[in-house]
C-alpha cells in the first residue's frame, strides 16, 4: 500500500461523523466499496481479518455510491480503495485494488 495518488501523505482527516462509524483506538481501516466489486469481497475479508489480528484497529466499509461526497473530496477514482488512518484520523497511506494482507499490515505500521 502507497501513499497519497503520488506516494506522499495528503494529511487529509477522517472523523466518526464522516465515516459514519467510530476511528479504532489505534487505526482504522477505511474501505470504498461498490455493490457489483468482487474485489471489494475479498478485500473486505482481508481488512476484516487484519482489524481482528491487530488490538485496537478498525474496519469501515463505505458504499461509494452513497457517498459520493466523501468519494469526491477524497479523490477516490475506483473500488476498493482502502485508506490507512491514524489514532487521530489522518489518512497516512492509500491504496486502489484488491490489497494483499502483508502489505495492509505493513501499512498500519505508519498508522500505529
Amino acid at each position: 500500500m502507497r501513499s497519497g495518488q503520488d506516494g506522499t501523505d495528503d494529511g487529509a482527516r477522517l472523523g466518526a461523523a464522516e465515516l459514519g462509524a467510530p476511528l479504532g483506538e489505534r487505526a482504522t481501516l477505511v474501505q470504498f466499496s461498490s455493490a457489483f466489486c468482487q474485489p471489494c469481497r475479498a478485500t473486505r475479508r482481508v481488512l476484516d481479518e487484519v482489524a481482528r489480528m491487530v488490538d485496537g484497529v478498525a474496519h469501515v466499509e463505505i458504499d461509494a455510491e452513497a457517498r459520493l461526497d466523501l468519494v469526491r473530496g477524497l479523490g477516490v477514482v475506483r473500488t476498493p480503495t482502502v485508506l490507512v488512518l491514524d489514532a487521530g484520523g489522518r489518512v497516512v497511506r492509500r491504496a486502489a485494488g484488491q490489497p494483499r494482507k502483508a502489505d495492509v499490515i505493513a501499512a498500519l505500521g505508519a498508522a500505529i
